[in-house]
């Protein structure tokens, strides 16, 4: 069924768009049909449908025709705006989330229908080019959530201490998958399964399925303790938040709504918080912060004192260094790898404030080989190491932004043959340096880095897997320009 705001919008589009081709003002058009002023505004921006009597006295004025006005059909100048209406995508982007009306972006489509079709065609052409499919979509949009409430959640975490209180959870100590897994089988009756998972080689990249019906948890028996234990964590998340709205696999498989997105990450959020608790860990930060050199065997010993995942504890960092120190100049960056193949795949980023480098490449660039991420990653399957951690201070030749940046190479625990590493990044400014005392160790090690080999300055660089094409086409066209404006100085 078509919805009555949509035929509304369309005839509204349709009237304006006639009326400009006849060069008629709204003022114009109410004096030559009787109609007011305010009344004519409303039709075009879709807030009315006039009456059978009016839309006559309309196509008489405006030297059309009843059908054509009444007709759902666009030219081909408003027609791509027609299958955006029609295609419900607006309902599909999450725009409450971000504090906007969906009848505010109509105004402004009803306001510049022509524009705002190029722009939107624009947005499609470029989606295309990028291979954005729905999902990264979704993705990209709670990704654009997450920067814009910092990554911290004062909800979330206030619940994650009222389910402790509730449950006597002590959070000054390390939880264990026993206590987890009796909340779940105890309070809300799962029937837990580590049997079924490992019966069918589809399902070898999955981690957990949940049966609804029954309330069976599927646990595949590769997983390890701190895998189940997020698990755990996450499926009490579900259940305390009273979430029914979710994904019932980890990793995920597909997303039908935003929705089931948000909430994936709501109960991910519950879980990290629960399993590294705020106040604990901003009290070993300060401690950690406050010496005056780095010491990566101590950062390694606090990060497994809470969870043995790598990517759980930098992801907690996201949320804590931005509220409890102020350091919101922070990246979270995790790549992929297979040694049989030589690409290197960006698969999750977050950015707390602006869209730092580094950051997603689209262009099928090579991402620079001297981030520590990378090297971490590289070197690896060449060691008999579980966790391969290194740290720098990465400079860029393009600017002269610095960076803390640590990384951790494991094991990809979803694909076998796989490697993944993190790679966070704290801006070294004024702000973060008296924070964290050990920012001014000169014995970190120093680095200069690029972004992607096809832009990089550093012409000497011995890890280089690509020409700088893209650094020596924007030279080619800065002195074709420098020459230009010579030709014109000349013979003005």
């Amino acid at each position: 069924m078509i919805e009555e705001e949509y035929i509304r919008l369309i005839f509204g589009l349709k009237l304006k768009q006639i009326r400009t081709e006849k060069n008629l003002s709204l003022f114009g058009l109410a004096k030559i049909t009787g109609l007011s002023k305010s009344y004519l505004n409303e039709i075009e921006k879709g807030k009315k449908y006039p009456k059978r009597d009016k839309i006559l006295v309309l196509a008489e004025a405006l030297e059309s025709n009843y059908d054509h006005l009444v007709s759902l059909k666009l030219d081909k100048n408003l027609a791509p705006i027609g299958e955006i209406l029609q295609s419900n995508i607006l309902k599909e982007i999450p725009l409450e989330l971000f504090g906007i009306k969906e009848s505010d972006l109509i105004d402004i489509i009803a306001e510049a229908p022509l524009k705002v079709n190029a722009f939107i065609s624009t947005l499609f052409e470029i989606a295309k080019h990028y291979n954005l499919t729905r999902e990264s979509f979704f993705l990209a949009a709670l990704r654009s959530y997450q920067e814009a409430n910092n990554n911290y959640f004062e909800e979330i975490e206030a619940k994650v201490e009222q389910f402790a209180k509730a449950y006597s959870i002590d959070l000054n100590r390390k939880l264990t998958v026993e206590e987890l897994e009796e909340i779940l089988i105890e309070e809300y009756g799962y029937t837990i399964n580590n049997e079924e998972l490992s019966q069918h080689k589809e399902l070898v990249n999955l981690r957990s399925v949940f049966v609804p019906t029954s309330k069976t948890l599927l646990v595949s028996n590769d997983t390890d303790a701190s895998q189940r234990m997020f698990i755990y964590a996450k499926e009490i998340a579900y259940n305390y938040l009273n979430i029914t709205d979710r994904l019932y696999t980890f990793s995920w498989i597909k997303f039908e709504r935003f929705d089931q997105v948000l909430n994936n990450f709501l109960a991910s959020y519950f879980a990290g918080a629960l399993l590294i608790p705020r106040k604990a860990l901003v009290k070993d930060l300060k401690v950690f912060f406050a010496h005056d050199v780095f010491n990566a065997q101590e950062f390694q010993t606090l990060m497994f004192k809470y969870t043995d995942s790598p990517e759980t504890f930098y992801q907690r960092l996201t949320n804590i260094l931005p509220k409890d120190f102020n350091l919101k100049n922070l990246f979270f960056l995790r790549f992929s790898f297979k040694p049989e193949r030589s690409d290197i795949k960006l698969t999750k980023e977050l950015h707390i404030t602006n869209l730092l480098e580094p950051h997603a490449n689209e262009s099928n660039e090579h991402y620079c080989r001297r981030w520590i991420s990378l090297q971490t990653l590289n070197k690896l399957p060449e060691t008999n190491e579980e966790h391969l951690f290194d740290s720098q201070i990465s400079s860029y030749a393009h600017s002269e932004v610095e960076y803390f940046t640590m990384s951790s190479a494991t094991k990809d625990p979803f694909r076998k043959g796989y490697y993944r590493s993190i790679g966070f990044g704290i801006m070294i400014t004024a702000n973060s340096a008296s924070k964290i005392n050990f920012l001014k160790d000169s014995s970190i090690k120093r680095r200069e880095v690029g972004v992607t080999c096809e832009s990089c300055r550093i012409l000497d660089c011995q890890e280089r897997v690509a020409q700088p094409k893209t650094l020596e086409k924007k030279i080619r066209f800065t002195k074709t320009d420098e020459v230009v404006k010579g030709i014109f100085e000349k013979y003005k």
